[in-house]
């Protein structure tokens, strides 16, 4: 399944809450999902640079494939970059390279959240991508 099949089927499953706020906490509830890096992976070097609140991504490749962890101070912005984890979670870091996120676009996300937080979801997006083509063959 490619990332944008991936990102489609994650968009059609959220569009089915159909409350924004109830959609918002599913979304938050992601986040849950992913247990948070150790404190010792929790430094400066892995935080998304560009992102209001604090966010670490930790990018492992295994088999050839992408392997994420990752934390946030916002529960919300978690919840969203576990979005963004879980499209790209065990892609190629060819797919990552060019991974182009439409998510927060097609949820109406970009009406609800804040510019800054928009910008920090582009920046994490960013950081995937990079780790993506630092990682090519």
């Amino acid at each position: 399944m490619t990332l944008a099949e991936r990102q489609q089927q994650l968009i059609d499953r959220l569009r089915l809450i159909e409350d924004a706020h109830e959609r918002l906490a599913a979304i938050t509830s992601r986040g849950k999902k992913w247990p948070p890096p150790p404190d010792a992976e929790r430094i400066d070097a892995h935080r998304v640079p560009g992102c209001v609140s604090r966010v670490w991504l930790i990018g492992d490749l295994e088999d050839g494939r992408c392997r994420w962890r990752m934390d946030a101070d916002s529960p919300l912005v978690k919840g969203l970059v576990a979005l963004l984890c879980e499209i790209t979670e065990g892609a190629t870091p060819a797919e990552v390279a060019i991974f182009e996120p439409e998510i927060a676009t097609a949820l109406g996300l970009d009406r609800q959240l804040s510019p800054t937080r928009l910008n920090g979801l582009n920046a994490v997006a960013g950081t995937m991508r990079a780790f993506g083509r630092h990682h090519l063959a």
